[in-house]
């Protein structure tokens, strides 16, 4: 039995202040990098990771070697493009409120990521999906029955991967807010396919008092 965890980046600057981000390089906050680091100490505790694999965003990169700082000899990542969150192309920078501006028929409560409309120089939603469907194809083939694979990915991403998983219906599961600043999910793998064990642990922030 193979184990899949995966989990969301740090808190980042724009997370803070509410902008969409994107592909945008946007860093962790000191907030983002302590809970990277608590994440790290706690899979430490729990895991054995044979493999990381990372969206190449700064914000993934950087929780990607925060986490490895407090786990302690954790494999270098492999960063993919196809781990990335949803690209927003000219709106990308926006604050939620600018983007319904631009966008009026979005429902106000609903996260920008689920918007239908492909802004320009952006992904439309079946992109999207289609690219995080083949990197979790790989990252469930390249993990052999007793290793763990740790993946670091983004909000919208998640929400992919988890109504896949759930069978929910994947415009609704878009239409959710983020999980928490790296939150982690545990997909076991076996004869019967991937199933969601653990969804959106956050455990680790015990750590942090």
């Amino acid at each position: 039995m193979g184990t899949l965890l995966v989990a969301r980046h740090g808190e980042t600057t724009w997370n803070r202040d509410g902008r969409i981000q994107g592909w945008a390089p946007s860093r962790l906050t000191d907030q983002g990098q302590e809970q990277a680091t608590a994440l790290g100490a706690w899979l430490d505790d729990r895991y054995s990771v044979d493999r990381v694999f990372a969206s190449d965003l700064r914000r993934t990169r950087e929780t990607a070697v925060a986490v490895g700082d407090g786990y302690g000899g954790l494999p270098d990542p492999e960063f993919d493009t196809d781990w990335r969150e949803r690209g927003f192309g000219t709106v990308q920078g926006l604050y939620a409120d600018e983007l319904l501006d631009e966008f009026p028929d979005h429902d106000r409560d609903a996260s920008v990521i689920s918007l239908d409309a492909a802004p320009e120089g952006g992904e439309g939603i079946p992109t999207f999906r289609g690219r995080v469907e083949s990197a979790w194809d790989r990252a469930m083939a390249t993990t052999d029955a007793g290793e763990t694979t740790l993946v670091v990915t983004h909000g919208g991403v998640i929400k992919v991967l988890l109504a896949n998983l759930t069978d929910r219906d994947p415009d609704a599961a878009l239409a959710e807010h983020s999980q928490a600043n790296c939150a982690v999910n545990e997909v076991r793998l076996d004869g019967d396919g991937p199933e969601l064990v653990g969804e959106e642990m956050t455990a680790w922030r015990t750590l942090l008092d």
